[in-house]
């Protein structure tokens, strides 16, 4: 099990490395040349950059992603790719993305397009908040806790 990040615009980078730090997983942030750092990770993460370009941060997740692994993602259309692969997907908000709910999502997204081609205006997202960032780490780290413990009952 690895925890995968769609590295571009993810405010939770530093969390998810953290509780990869201290669940021994490898963490593997995906983004774009434009986003490149020399800042110093833990030997746990591993970085792959991509062209710039739409999606294609994207595409390579998809081609990366393997049964089991956990991905940190806001796209809604990367998390149905995903999802077929046996993967788990969350947002950073914590909510994770169901096979069952990933289509009324997508369709959500699709309406509002619609609305914005019109000239209107639709909401935005909430401005991510401290209170955010807590409750992604603590939903993240109860479902690594119970992976954790499933695996041990499993010998």
């Amino acid at each position: 099990m690895r925890l995968l990040i769609d590295g571009d615009g993810s405010p939770v980078k530093e969390e998810v490395i953290a509780l990869g730090q201290k669940f021994n997983l490898p963490v593997l942030i995906v983004t774009s040349v434009d986003h490149y750092t020399t800042k110093v990770y833990p030997k746990e993460v591993a970085f792959i950059y991509v062209d710039k370009g739409a999606d294609r941060a994207d595409y390579q997740i998809v081609k990366e992603i393997q049964v089991g692994d956990i991905l940190i993602t806001q796209d809604y259309g990367l998390a149905s790719l995903v999802l077929p692969k046996k993967a788990r997907v969350f947002h950073h908000s914590g909510q994770e993305y169901l096979p069952e709910t990933i289509d009324q999502l997508l369709m959500q997204r699709y309406l509002s397009a619609q609305i914005r081609k019109t000239g209107k205006r639709t909401k935005g997202p909430k401005p991510f908040t401290a209170q955010d960032r807590q409750n992604f780490s603590k939903e993240l780290e109860q479902v690594l806790l119970t992976k954790q413990s499933a695996e041990r009952n499993n010998g």
